[in-house]
């Protein structure tokens, strides 16, 4: 009976050691294959072998599962870190952006106005980090097993996910402490989640295909995160955008995300179709030249990584 054995071994085919004197063959027999994978050069982006990602869907698994271990290995409020990074810039934004410049909140208090918004950044900020490196992280793995690389920067915006559950505890929590009973708008979050996760996704192509190739491009990242934050209703609410010019602010995903997710948690100030409609165009745009870019970057990485 042959032993089970999992996608990364099932890659590596170990070269047969020479038959010596006296000994008997070791070379595999005539009717014996060996499944060898072999980069060739890539056809067109949209030729992605979806069966071949599902015969690796344990593999990505695994990569998610070990993404969460290390996050929270030898850590002393594990889970809490997910929490206490929005809840601080929560306060922080609270403080200045609330009381003194007295930002419209659409007659919800402050605390959960930003909070409603600093929760799904902070899923789409930490997966964007965590897919940048991630192909750089695994060069090792990438330089001796074959599997498709796209598994990579997909498990650290997966693993996310965890994070934003917990969070997402405490924000029931404070909508009910502040008598803002959530509708049945509420469900619509699994969309809005769905529309940050491809954001993340779609631009972490992108930056793991150009990290490889560049090592400073995860230190420009969170210089580039601080200007999307600014450049999304996060600390302000997006009606404070010109009606004229609001197309063209949807273009940024996040737009359309925090927006949506205000609303669908709280039910108050309603994101208009002209936004959600130019956000889903640009998630959709972003994802089809990352998935191209990554694609044609994918039988070199392992080159170059």
């Amino acid at each position: 009976m042959s032993a089970k054995t999992n996608p990364l071994e099932e890659s590596l085919v170990a070269p047969c050691a020479p038959a010596q004197p006296g000994e008997a063959s070791r070379q595999p027999r005539a009717d014996a294959t060996l499944e060898v994978h072999r980069n060739e050069p890539v056809g067109p982006w949209f030729d992605w072998n979806l069966g071949e990602l599902s015969a690796y869907r344990e593999l990505l698994y695994f990569f998610v599962w070990r993404e969460i271990k290390v996050r929270y290995k030898q850590t002393v409020i594990g889970v809490g870190w997910a929490v206490l990074q929005p809840v601080a810039t929560m306060i922080v934004f609270s403080l200045f952006f609330g009381r003194l410049a007295k930002i419209p909140s659409g007659g919800l208090p402050y605390p959960l106005f930003f909070y409603c918004a600093l929760l799904p950044w902070t899923y789409f900020s930490t997966a964007l980090t965590g897919a940048t490196g991630s192909v750089v992280d695994n060069q090792r793995i990438i330089t001796k097993v074959y599997f498709p690389r796209v598994i990579l920067p997909l498990s650290a915006v997966f693993s996310g996910l965890i994070d934003f559950a917990v969070a997402f505890v405490l924000l029931v929590g404070m909508a009910l402490y502040y008598r803002v009973t959530p509708g049945p708008w509420l469900a619509f979050v699994p969309l809005f989640l769905l529309l940050a996760t491809l954001t993340a996704f779609a631009a972490g192509l992108w930056l793991a295909a150009l990290n490889a190739l560049y090592r400073d491009v995860r230190y420009v990242v969170p210089f580039l995160a601080q200007i999307w934050m600014f450049a999304s209703p996060v600390a302000y609410p997006s009606s404070l955008v010109p009606a004229s010019w609001r197309w063209l602010y949807g273009l940024n995903p996040m737009a359309g995300v925090i927006d949506g997710f205000r609303w669908a948690v709280t039910g108050q100030s309603p994101p208009t179709l002209a936004l959600l409609g130019a956000s889903t165009f640009g998630v959709m745009l972003m994802l089809a030249a990352g998935l191209w870019y990554f694609r044609r970057m994918e039988s070199v990485i392992a080159d170059v990584v």
